[in-house]
C-alpha cells in the first residue's frame, strides 16, 4: 500500500488564514491538525492542534496549568478572544524545519517514519513541488498498520 492509497481530501489553511478560522476548522472536523499552504497550495507546515491551543490560552496558565483553575468558565471563554486578528503564520515557528511531507508513492514505513521523525499527527501527500493531494492522520496509519482498517 502506498501513501496515495492511504490518503484521503484533508482540509488545508493558508498562512495569512485567522488563527481563529484554523481553530473552527480544527473543532468542526475533529482533526488532530491542519496542512499549511502557501498561496500555491504546497504544504509549508502541519500545524498541531496543540500549537493552536498555546496561542489561545494564557502563557501563566501554560506554565503552571493550575492556576486555570481560579478562573470561572464565563472568564475562560474570553480568551479566545486574544486571537483575534492573529494569522497562522504567528502559531509556526520561527525555525522552520521541512513540513512532514511524503510523496503519493511512499510506502506505508515511509510515512510512519515521517510522522515520527517530525512528530507530527499527520502528513500531506503532494508530489515535490506540487500542491497537496490529502493527508494522512496517525489514526488512519496505525489502523492500516495494525490492520483494523
Amino acid at each position: 500500500m502506498r501513501a496515495k492509497d492511504l490518503a484521503v481530501p484533508f482540509p488545508t489553511i493558508a498562512l495569512d488564514a485567522p488563527v481563529l478560522e484554523a481553530a473552527r476548522l480544527l473543532a468542526g472536523h475533529n482533526l488532530p491538525g491542519l496542512i499549511v499552504v502557501d498561496a500555491a497550495g504546497r504544504p509549508v507546515a502541519v500545524l498541531p492542534g496543540t500549537q493552536v491551543l498555546r496561542l489561545v490560552i494564557p502563557g501563566y496558565c501554560r506554565e503552571d496549568p493550575t492556576l486555570a483553575r481560579m478562573i470561572d468558565e464565563p472568564s475562560a471563554d474570553v480568551f479566545l478572544r486574544g486571537a483575534e486578528g492573529r494569522s497562522v503564520a504567528e502559531l509556526l515557528p520561527r525555525e522552520q524545519p521541512g513540513p512532514p511531507v511524503v510523496e503519493p508513492q511512499a510506502t506505508v514505513l515511509e510515512v510512519a517514519a515521517v510522522m515520527a521523525q517530525k512528530r507530527s499527527p499527520l502528513v500531506a501527500v503532494a508530489a515535490r513541488g506540487a500542491a497537496v493531494t490529502g493527508g494522512i492522520t496517525l489514526d488512519a496509519l496505525l489502523d492500516r498498520m495494525l490492520g483494523t482498517a
